[in-house]
C-alpha cells in the first residue's frame, strides 16, 4: 500500500476499496467528516439525500414494493415504467426546519476539511433550493451560483391529488424542466486573491473547457439512460455525461482531490475514475457501498459521453 496517497489517509479505519486513484468507503459521513484532516479537500461534488421521510426503512420499502408510501410512482407510458420520485411537497414545517438543521450542521463540519477556495456542486430541486442554499450559507460557505441541469423531468405537473376529475385542467406545480445545483466555495483568507489561492492551495476557480471557453452555469443534459441504471439502481442517479462535466471543472488545475459524502452507488466516483481524477466517496448505507464497486468501474467504462460542445468527456482513454 502507497502511504503517499492521501487517499489512503482519509479512509482512516473504514471499509474501503480503490478504483484508479479513487477511493470509497463505507461510514456516516458526518463521523467522517469529523475525523479527516483539515484543508483535505480540494472540492465536492454530491446529491445528498432530502426528504427525511421518503429515505426512512419504511417508506424505501415501500418504495421497492411499488405501493409509493411517500414515494410518487409514475405511471408507465410509452412501454416504459418510470422510476419512483420522492414527494419533496409532502415534508412539513417542523421536517422542513430538521432540513435545515442537517445542511447546518454538515456544513460546519465540512469547512474545515476543505481548502480554502474549495468548491462545493450540490444538487438539489427547486421546491428546496432556497432552504437548502440557505443552510450551507448560515453553515460557512459562500454562495457563487447555480448550475442549472437542463433535463426535462416527472417532476410536478400533476393534477391535485384526489381530486383529478374534479379539475382536469388545474397541474399543483409545473413540470419541472430543470435540476438546480448550488455552486458554493469556502470562503478565501482576507487578502488573498485567486491566483494566490491557486498558488497555494490548488483552489479557488473552476477549470476551464478544453477548447478554452469558459464552464457554464448551463448544462443540456438527458435523464439517465437505461444502460446507467440497470447497472446502478439508485433512485437519484445522475448520467454520467453531465457529471463527468461537473468533476472536471471542479479541480481548476486538474488535480487535487474531489469528494463525494453521500455516494450513493458511486456515480460520481466513476465519473472522476473515468477523468482520471482523484476522488473519494462517502457511504454509509451497506447496500449501496456494495453496489458502488461493481457500478463504478462499469459507469467509468462507458463510452465516451460528449459534452453540450461535442467534446469527447473521458480523457486519455
Amino acid at each position: 500500500m502507497n502511504t503517499r496517497d492521501p487517499l489512503v489517509s482519509l479512509s482512516l479505519d473504514y471499509p474501503s476499496c480503490v478504483f484508479g486513484r479513487s477511493r470509497v468507503i463505507q461510514a456516516d459521513c458526518f463521523e467522517w467528516l469529523g475525523r479527516i484532516p483539515e484543508n483535505s479537500l480540494h472540492a465536492v461534488v454530491t446529491d445528498p439525500p432530502y426528504g427525511v421521510k421518503e429515505y426512512d426503512l419504511e417508506q424505501l420499502e415501500k418504495r421497492n414494493n411499488g405501493k409509493g408510501g411517500i414515494w410518487r410512482i409514475p405511471p408507465s407510458f410509452d412501454g416504459h415504467i418510470r422510476s419512483p420520485l420522492p414527494r419533496f411537497t409532502a415534508l412539513n414545517q417542523k421536517e422542513r426546519e430538521i432540513l435545515r438543521q442537517f445542511f447546518t450542521g454538515w456544513t460546519k463540519l465540512l469547512v474545515p476539511a476543505l481548502r480554502p477556495g474549495a468548491h462545493v456542486f450540490i444538487a438539489c430541486n427547486a421546491f428546496l433550493s432556497q432552504l437548502v442554499f440557505s443552510a450551507l450559507i448560515e453553515g460557512g460557505l459562500e454562495f457563487r451560483g447555480e448550475l442549472i441541469r437542463l433535463v426535462q423531468t416527472l417532476r410536478g405537473g400533476d393534477r391535485p391529488k384526489n381530486a383529478e376529475a374534479e379539475f382536469p385542467d388545474v397541474s399543483s406545480l409545473p413540470r419541472g424542466g430543470y435540476e438546480p445545483w448550488g455552486i458554493f466555495r469556502k470562503p478565501l483568507p482576507s487578502g488573498m486573491t485567486v491566483g494566490d489561492c491557486l498558488r497555494q492551495f490548488q483552489t479557488g476557480g473552476l477549470r476551464r473547457r478544453r477548447n478554452g471557453n469558459p464552464f457554464s452555469d448551463v448544462i443540456v443534459s438527458e435523464r439517465t439512460p437505461q444502460k446507467e441504471r440497470q447497472i446502478a439502481n439508485h433512485p437519484s442517479l445522475k448520467p454520467q455525461s453531465f457529471l463527468r462535466e461537473v468533476v472536471y471543472a471542479a479541480l481548476p488545475l486538474g488535480e487535487g482531490i474531489i469528494a463525494d459524502p453521500f455516494m450513493g452507488s458511486g456515480s460520481t466516483v466513476a465519473a472522476a475514475h473515468a477523468m482520471r481524477l482523484a476522488c473519494i466517496g462517502v457511504e454509509r448505507h451497506m447496500e449501496y457501498y456494495t453496489l458502488s464497486q461493481a457500478a463504478i468501474p462499469k459507469l467509468a467504462a462507458l463510452t465516451k459521453p460528449m459534452d453540450v460542445t461535442g467534446e469527447q468527456l473521458m480523457l486519455g482513454a
